[in-house]
């Protein structure tokens, strides 16, 4: 199957690269970097539009008791994208706001490319709060998000068509946030590009040209705008075609609702997210294709020579790392030794600290928020202390930034700190600052084992412990998200609680505690080897299926081409 040429535009409000360029605050962006990697070792032809985001995210800053500041995370476009000539323009509370762009080129494994452009309004004929619209990641009130949301889906169109590409036949939202470019595209079908003369031929000409991923199993998550908001930053008549078409229920503009309604396609991102996504939103039809991470990318170097050596056709093909199952397991372990020692070298030049190798190491690394759980590890803080001394020696390193303001995020972070203070050395625990994506690829190679404890059913996907495994590194996590489909009991991993829809801290914390004490440090202690075919499982069933290649070609097969006749008729693009 050879995808036609100019199919795609991915449009995504953050986007990771590069260690250098913070325009991403977690899984969303980094999914996003990974998708286009992937795309680039397909050959597809696919363009990813984002913000530039100049100040970044923010930089983590954490005191003694685990308090989270922040300060910006400054960067320049200037030093690391490519420029771009042309300029776009969008009106934005009613001035005309310039739109430009900076254009950083992904190659992939078989030499195919991907442009990816970083729009940016900080230009000098822009008034200085304009300038400003693409500072700051997810920063500042409602205003400052709706105005960074018409940057992305009005001005990111405007910019495509400055930029005389071959008009893109298929528009891939990334969640929500860009879905303001179905209104650039219906005013492209209306007669003079006057709204108020659409009809249901038009919408259904942007329909069939949109396909809408939802990244998230809860109502309230999605951006949501009142009605005067949304007239006083996009106009009236942007407002008006809004409420025509159903997308302003009560007042209040709600992103994922217009996405829905302006989407041929629409999928969550695992099967069980894609089921309760189905429950969210009665009378569409929504699909699930499981997100997947790109495995020369989070493959640390010293486990890519394992695979290279014996399943050299893997980076071009991911699904040969189905026969991970014959690498000999004393290489595997021994590339695993060498990425511990490279994450614990890391954790003493951050902290000072000398954790033990011959340890079991947990990880847990993720965005820090209330419902990930990230002190439900702590619950019985004398049980854990027991089962360190029973079972052998544990040690637990932590990553995540809460958003700055999600107090309970950050009060989480500060638990985590309390139970570590509380524990002593007994059993160490870390709290690294400043989680990105050069620590993230040292700790799902490093750890032992990566914890993963969110509340169901609210973990739409996870994608870290799929990093995790590519290394040979087993997950213990509640059934949810991925895991529903990654866990083979034993064999991939292990679970944290039974296959309720429902999470029960109790319950949980117990399944927890049980699995470490009575199967999981005594096989890491006891026997290394089992230890290990357990580690290498994880790369051959988990590794050869969540993987972002095998993602990108359900999407081409499912969502940008479509088939004649069903199943088994002749691809073609779907509008």
């Amino acid at each position: 199957m050879r995808p036609p040429a100019s199919l795609a535009a991915y449009f995504s409000m953050e986007l990771a690269l590069d260690d250098a360029m913070p325009t991403y605050s977690g899984g969303l962006g980094v999914l996003a970097g990974d998708t286009v990697r992937a795309a680039a070792d397909h050959g597809v032809p696919l363009v990813a539009l984002t913000l530039v985001d100049r100040k970044g995210y923010f930089r983590q800053h954490l005191a003694a008791d685990g308090t989270q500041t922040e300060t910006p995370a400054d960067w320049s476009p200037e030093a690391r994208l490519a420029p771009v000539a042309q300029r776009a323009s969008v009106v934005i509370e009613g001035r005309v706001v310039r739109v430009g762009a900076w254009r950083a080129t992904v190659t992939g494994a078989g030499g195919g490319e991907v442009p990816v452009y970083f729009l940016d309004t900080a230009l000098p004929e822009n008034a200085p709060e304009d300038r400003a619209i693409t500072d700051t990641l997810y920063g500042g009130d409602e205003r400052y998000r709706l105005k960074q949301e018409a940057v992305l889906g009005l001005g990111g169109v405007a910019l495509l068509r400055a930029l005389e590409i071959a008009t893109p036949r298929v528009y891939h939202l990334n969640e929500g946030h860009a879905a303001l470019l179905t209104l650039a595209l219906l005013a492209e079908e209306a007669t003079g590009g006057e709204l108020r003369t659409i009809g249901d031929a038009e919408r259904e000409r942007v329909r069939e040209r949109c396909v809408f991923t939802t990244h998230t199993p809860l109502q309230a998550a999605f951006d949501q705008f009142p009605l005067g908001l949304v007239r006083e930053v996009l106009g009236e008549e942007l407002a008006r075609a809004i409420v025509a078409n159903g997308c302003c229920p009560e007042g209040v503009l709600n992103m994922a609702r217009l996405a829905l309604f302006f989407s041929r396609y629409v999928n969550g991102v695992a099967l069980r997210h894609g089921e309760v996504a189905a429950g969210m939103f009665p009378g569409h039809a929504v699909n699930a294709i499981t997100n997947g991470v790109h495995a020369a990318t989070w493959t640390a170097p010293a486990m890519a020579e394992v695979h290279d050596r014996h399943i050299p056709q893997w980076r071009h093909d991911n699904r040969y790392l189905r026969y991970a199952i014959k690498c000999p397991l004393d290489e595997i372990r021994s590339a695993h030794a060498r990425a511990k020692d490279e994450l614990l070298a890391e954790v003493a030049r951050r902290t000072g600290r000398a954790l033990d190798r011959a340890a079991f190491t947990i990880g847990f690394a993720r965005r820090a928020t209330e419902y990930k759980r990230p002190d439900l590890l702590f619950s019985d803080i004398d049980r854990l202390r027991a089962i360190a001394r029973s079972a052998g020696p544990l040690q637990v390193v932590y990553a995540g930034k809460a958003h700055p303001r999600d107090g309970g995020g950050k009060e989480g972070i500060r638990r985590v700190f309390a139970a570590a203070a509380a524990l002593g050395g007994d059993l160490p625990v870390v709290y690294l600052e400043e989680y990105d994506l050069a620590l993230a690829r040292l700790l799902v190679a490093g750890v032992d084992l990566w914890l993963n404890t969110p509340r169901k059913p609210l973990e739409a996907s996870g994608t870290s412990g799929m990093k995790a495994a590519l290394n040979g590194v087993p997950s213990l996590s509640v059934l949810d998200g991925w895991w529903v489909e990654g866990h083979i009991e034993g064999v991939t991993g292990w679970s944290v609680g039974d296959a309720s829809a429902e999470s029960d801290d109790v319950l949980e914390a117990r399944s927890l505690y049980d699995k470490l004490e009575r199967i999981i440090l005594p096989l890491f202690h006891r026997d290394p080897a089992g230890y290990a075919e357990v580690m290498r499982a994880a790369i051959a069933h988990n590794g050869s299926f969540f993987n972002a290649q095998r993602m990108v070609e359900q999407y081409l097969e499912n969502a940008y081409l479509v088939r004649d006749g069903g199943p088994g008729g002749t691809l073609h693009v779907g509008a």
